[in-house]
């Protein structure tokens, strides 16, 4: 291996995304100062998605189609897919990719410079969201990190993450020996900045965008702005899937001395459960209510 030049695991789920593919993938062959090999992981589709990465993998070698067939459902469970049947333990790091964004040149250089000069185990950041008329809005996630943040939200987009690869090693075999519980995760990359931050290692969440966030009308999730995002959130609250997926994260990432059970402890510690004080005062109320 090349020491001077890191080596990037892209760990890319696909799904229906023949739209998008060769935009995407043409802006991570195109990373300065890295070598990337992207793994390509395709939920079974309606459209051409699989054999048009196969055609397009025939003539760029740093690219690896997954085995087709299975059903995942959603994006977790395509990255858990990937992150368990991925061989990354030769990288230096490991990227996660959605089919349908846009990255800067340096994106993956600027992630690797952070994590390789400073201690740091893991690096995400905000975006550039934008949408086919022209318009754009950034995303900001690089608000200071709480205590227990990590048990109530993620660190900004999967997308936007690079991670060291002994941690995620060691997220792996935690996929491997608990299926069943880890597969009731939703959300992956909630639950990997849990599983880092639980175990002490430093995050770093970049306040410079350095991909443009594709929104269009299928988005798995997307920025939830609007009327409609705000509905959909308040019907997930009503039926519960917030607080349970609070509860399945802590019981998996363990260890912490948070009772995430109690409605009392969320009130009383609401300062250190969010990094957003909107966000604070939004939690404050949904426990106040009983909505928690």
């Amino acid at each position: 291996m090349n020491q001077s030049v890191p080596q990037v695991a892209v760990l890319l789920a696909v799904y229906n995304g023949i739209s998008f593919l060769e935009e995407q993938l043409t802006s991570i062959l195109q990373q300065d100062g890295v070598i990337c090999t992207i793994f390509i992981s395709v939920d079974l589709s309606t459209d051409d998605s699989y054999q048009w990465c196969c055609r397009y993998a025939a003539t760029h070698p740093q690219i690896k189609v997954l085995d087709y067939g299975q059903t995942f459902g959603g994006a977790a469970a395509n990255f858990y897919r990937l992150i368990k049947d991925v061989n990354f333990a030769g990288f230096d790091f490991i990227a996660l990719s959605d089919q349908d964004d846009i990255w800067l040149t340096d994106k993956l250089r600027r992630a690797c410079a952070r994590l390789n000069t400073e201690n740091f185990a893991a690096y995400s950041g905000n975006v550039t969201a934008f949408w086919e008329d022209g318009r754009q809005l950034r995303i900001h996630k690089a608000q200071p990190q709480r205590q227990y943040d990590y048990l109530f939200e993620a660190a900004g987009p999967g997308c936007t993450y690079v991670l060291r690869t002994a941690p995620m090693l060691q997220f792996k075999a935690l996929l491997q020996a608990q299926k069943q519980k880890t597969a009731q995760i939703s959300l992956h990359d909630w639950f990997i900045y849990a599983f880092f931050r639980e175990k002490g290692l430093q995050w770093f969440i970049d306040p410079e965008p350095m991909l443009l966030y594709r929104q269009h009308s299928h988005n798995q999730v997307g920025i939830h702005k609007g009327w409609q995002a705000i509905c959909k959130r308040f019907k997930l609250l009503h039926k519960g899937w917030c607080k349970q997926q609070v509860l399945k994260i802590a019981d998996l990432v363990a260890h912490h001395d948070l009772n995430v059970h109690s409605r009392l402890t969320i009130l009383k510690n609401i300062s250190q459960l969010r990094r957003r004080r909107r966000d604070r005062w939004i939690l404050f109320l949904i426990a106040l209510v009983g909505l928690y």
